[in-house]
């Protein structure tokens, strides 16, 4: 017969017509791309520098407990980023020992006092990390009882020829001072980040030697 159309034609007719009939929302615009500065790392980076910053742990930023199956990085790793974040952080006054954010960081030792604050710091940097320093996690404000506790519970690698720390081991000069590894250059140079260095959370580098530190303490 003439005039037919065909199977196809005729399935595309119904096909318009239904169309006609009950018209389809319109797509939805496509999500826009992320790129450069608005990546997701450097969202993940702004959200941590200003997180910390004001006191929030790792453990709030990423929706659980540091340290927990699943949170990126070891304890070493996240106390190195809380410190991070925090350089530039001074003295208010100078030379006073105290001030808001200075505070803050003895607040994670028991029976803190105004003091020389490094041990502080990096007991601080620890506890935000969800790796608090001490038997009972009461962190430490004296820099040879740290060392002595890391010594305790195998945690402490003394410094020597040869030996060579890891970014996020904390690194000690006998009872004097204590800061935290930030990275190890292929000459064996150490960079570090240290609460009261100049009355500041301050970046400093030193050489292989760390400067003539004693030994380094390992955060898991």
């Amino acid at each position: 017969m003439t005039g037919m159309l065909s199977i196809p034609a005729i399935i595309e007719r119904i096909a318009q017509i239904d169309q006609i009939m009950s018209p389809q929302a319109a797509p939805a615009s496509p999500a826009p791309v992320a790129t450069g500065a608005s990546s997701g790392t450097g969202l993940f980076s702004s959200a941590l520098s200003e997180g910390i910053g004001q006191g929030t742990s790792l453990a709030t930023l990423v929706g659980g407990p540091a340290g927990a199956p699943g949170i990126p990085g070891s304890g070493g790793a996240r106390a190195l980023a809380a410190a991070q974040a925090q350089v530039g952080v001074a003295e208010q006054p100078p030379g006073s020992n105290d001030g808001p954010r200075i505070a803050e960081y003895r607040s994670a030792t028991a029976g803190s006092g105004v003091g020389p604050w490094c041990a502080y710091f990096t007991s601080w940097a620890a506890a935000q990390a969800g790796v608090p320093l001490g038997e009972a996690g009461q962190g430490f404000g004296s820099v040879s009882a740290l060392y002595a506790w890391a010594q305790r519970t195998g945690r402490a690698t003394a410094a020597g020829p040869g030996v060579q720390p890891n970014p996020g081991d904390l690194i000690v000069w006998g009872g004097r001072h204590i800061g935290i590894v930030e990275s190890v250059d292929a000459d064996g140079s150490i960079h570090t980040i240290e609460g009261n260095s100049s009355n500041a959370v301050s970046r400093r580098t030193y050489g292989a030697d760390g400067g003539g530190a004693t030994g380094y303490v390992h955060l898991g």
